[in-house]
């Protein structure tokens, strides 16, 4: 590096000696900061998005809850903006906790429902989040059926052991595991047989604009194979779509998720007030 550029980067901190670095750790602490102030404003919600069974997409099969929060001009903020910058944090646990307590208060005001929440695999060791789950599921017999816990790929590998014990254990009083992003990482097929997920939820990477692109109709069939080897319902994420539906159907999809059948709302339809009837 000329000594010109040197003495232009001598005061960014160790570690950070580019201008990427330097601008990613800044747009983390700011995403950080904005999260924190969100949960402390209890500015946290979730939006409910449909599964729908590929072979009759005209009823959800069950909803996924994902996690949004306000920032401080109102606007709704999707998960994928800030994840990134609390998952290996203090607040990614409280926003692990919020999520499932959210979901649990839904599944108990809504029997009939069925609905996914996302988490952390380094939830499983946080006290909060345990007594959560555990109190949600003494409180109403009949929401572990009816909850799916999911855990992305990346975060299932970087503890293995511990997901694996930690499934075993509530697998046995009725909840579901999904397999989020499937095909992103790197699993390793021995964890993936010792896992033993419910479902598995193929990354969207491999499946927006698939009716046109050999390389990942390929890889998407794969990955079908997999979960159907191992009898494990297989979800396609951001099916955006009518010929990319059709694809997938054909190709044996067990379930679809993507803006082709709807967007994530934070206004579901158990929470529509009822239609007023017609005066006569």
């Amino acid at each position: 590096m000329a000594a010109g550029n040197r003495a232009k980067w001598a005061d960014v901190p160790p570690g950070q000696e580019d201008p990427l670095s330097y601008a990613v750790a800044a747009r983390d602490a700011s995403a950080l900061d904005m999260v924190r102030r969100a949960v402390a404003a209890r500015k946290v919600m979730l939006a409910y998005q449909p599964v729908m069974p590929a072979a009759h997409p005209e009823r959800p099969g069950f909803y996924e809850g994902l996690i949004r929060i306000l920032d401080d001009t109102g606007r709704v903020i999707p998960a994928r903006d800030f994840i990134h910058a609390v998952e290996e944090t203090e607040t990614g646990r409280e926003i692990d906790c919020i999520a499932l307590r959210k979901g649990l208060q839904a599944l108990h005001a809504h029997p009939g429902l069925r609905l996914s929440i996302n988490m952390s695999a380094r939830s499983i060791g946080y006290r909060r989040w345990m007594r959560t789950l555990l109190r949600g599921l003494d409180r109403d017999p009949t929401i572990a059926e009816r909850l799916i816990l999911e855990i992305t790929e990346a975060s299932a590998m970087r503890v293995p052991e511990l997901v694996t014990g930690f499934m075993a254990d509530l697998q046995h009083r009725g909840i579901s595991f999904a397999l989020d992003d499937f095909g992103a990482g790197y699993t390793s097929f021995r964890y993936l047989k010792d896992f033993y997920f419910d479902i598995i939820k193929i990354d969207g990477q491999f499946i927006r604009g698939i009716s046109g692109d050999p390389d990942n109709q390929v890889l998407t069939a794969a990955l079908i194979s997999i979960a159907r080897h191992f009898d494990m319902v297989s979800i396609a994420e951001s099916v955006e779509t009518a010929a990319d539906a059709a694809f997938l159907t054909r190709q044996g999809i067990d379930c679809m998720q993507g803006y082709f059948f709807a967007a994530p709302t934070v206004r579901p339809p158990w929470q529509s007030p009822a239609p007023r009837a017609a005066s006569a």
